[in-house]
């Protein structure tokens, strides 16, 4: 990659387009940030303060402009969106207190919904989570209460609290509104999210790799289609098996859609699971520098990166008895000292059962004692066997002498359910007692023969 890739990693504006509000303001911000000083992070924040500049959030706006860019904000411009504002939430408020007096139910969830509405413009995220949350007790249908899950779960997702992203998308889930693709891909890929910032990948992978193909871009307040395919494909060569992988990834036709808009992502879980390792890490060290200018998957790359190298090295090994070292090197793009040091770690962990010729730079793989396994399995079976049989003669003898409990309590007539006092219950207990000896005496006989 040369210079001028690598102080543009990608189409900017491109990238700001796939979403809208505040995610594209994030979005632009963290670029900005972690770009500082360089011409593509100055256009990261020129965009940044474009969106904000046509946005009602006037202080963020003014804290960017003086921090980042060191300018300062049109006043009159913030001013009067400031007045604008004020009048707003008083006409929202007295709206809100009136529909409140009335007792007219969907008129207020309406009312706090506006507020909640408001309050996301004005950047007051958490005066906007009360409101949406007040909306809570005057939903009145099971489409009142997706968007208002959906509301506070954007929210949420932006203050960084996943317990409540996590929380909500369960109250949705409760809702026969799910069954729309939109909502349930909105709701797999919120979680997804929230399982890729609990660092849960398997997790994050399955719900990213669920979510319907209807969903398209229409939850660019949140996510792109872009970041499904990325989130979901890297989740999923960090975490799946090989058959998983086939089932939920390749022949996952929803989910090849997503990848489609990311031909990187796709050749990169095609060669993985094609076995073309070379090309694979070639796609990886491509992708690396977009996504550590991602928002929510930057802090996870060493963890996803080193698991999908460990999980390529394991899927190379299996199929062999042994393996040549320098060619394995080779296939990965590492001295053999280096790759070394890998596999002994694997072996280590117990991810690959081999030992190591350093001398003649061999992997030797341990097989399992087929024959002591076959033993043990059997021995099993047996112990299984005879416990079965124990619990069947058993039961014979209880129901052949009467001992068991019928219905209502009542044995046969005069007996008392095996349990009357007198010389006719004497007489079963007795006879019972030795039956149960007589088993014993069997079931000892079976043991020493």
């Amino acid at each position: 990659m040369d210079a001028m890739e690598e102080d543009q990693p990608f189409e900017l504006e491109a990238y700001a387009g796939n979403y809208v509000s505040h995610a594209r303001v994030d979005r632009l911000l963290f670029i900005a940030r972690s770009k500082q000083g360089t011409a593509f992070g100055e256009d990261a924040l020129r965009l940044a303060l474009e969106e904000l500049s046509q946005s009602d959030d006037t202080q963020r706006y003014q804290e960017v402009a003086l921090k980042f860019g060191g300018k300062t904000a049109n006043r009159a411009q913030i001013d009067q969106k400031e007045r604008k504002a004020a009048q707003r939430h008083d006409r929202l408020e007295a709206e809100l207190n009136n529909y409140k007096t009335n007792l007219i139910k969907e008129s207020i969830r309406m009312g706090h919904n506006d507020m909640g509405d408001f309050y996301y413009g004005r950047g007051d995220l958490q005066n906007a989570f009360k409101s949406y949350v007040r909306t809570r007790d005057y939903c009145t249908t099971g489409k009142h209460v997706i968007q208002m899950c959906l509301n506070v779960i954007k929210v949420s997702i932006e203050l960084g609290n996943y317990v409540h992203v996590n929380n909500y998308i369960s109250k949705a889930e409760q809702t026969p509104e799910v069954q729309d693709p939109l909502v349930a891909g909105k709701l797999k890929a919120a979680a997804g999210l929230a399982f890729l910032q609990a660092k849960k990948y398997k997790q994050a992978a399955k719900r990213f790799t669920e979510v319907p193909n209807e969903m398209g871009a229409q939850y660019h307040d949140v996510l792109s289609g872009q970041d499904v395919a990325v989130y979901g494909g890297l989740c999923a060569l960090a975490s799946f098996d090989r058959s998983e992988l086939q089932n939920h990834v390749i022949n996952n036709v929803s989910f090849r859609d997503y990848m489609e808009v990311n031909p990187e992502v796709r050749e990169l879980v095609n060669d993985f699971y094609g076995s073309r390792y070379a090309s694979c890490l070639s796609h990886l060290t491509k992708l690396r520098p977009m996504l550590e200018l991602d928002l929510h998957a930057h802090v996870h790359l060493n963890n996803l990166y080193d698991a999908i190298r460990s999980r390529a090295l394991v899927q190379y090994t299996t199929p062999f008895t042994s393996v040549n070292l320098p060619t394995m090197a080779e296939a990965f793009k590492t001295d053999v000292s280096g790759l070394e040091r890998e596999l002994a770690e694997l072996i280590q962990t117990d991810q690959i059962q081999a030992r190591i010729d350093s001398h003649n730079k061999v992997l030797y793989a341990r097989h399992a004692d087929l024959r002591k396994a076959t033993f043990q399995s059997a021995l099993r079976t047996a112990e299984q066997y005879l416990g079965d049989t124990k619990a069947l003669l058993l039961r014979a003898n209880l129901l052949k002498y009467d001992f068991a409990q019928k219905q209502g309590g009542q044995g046969r007539p005069g007996g008392g359910g095996g349990r009357s006092s007198g010389g006719g219950g004497h007489h079963v207990s007795t006879a019972f007692l030795g039956a149960l000896g007589g088993l014993g005496g069997f079931m000892d006989a079976g043991q020493e023969a």
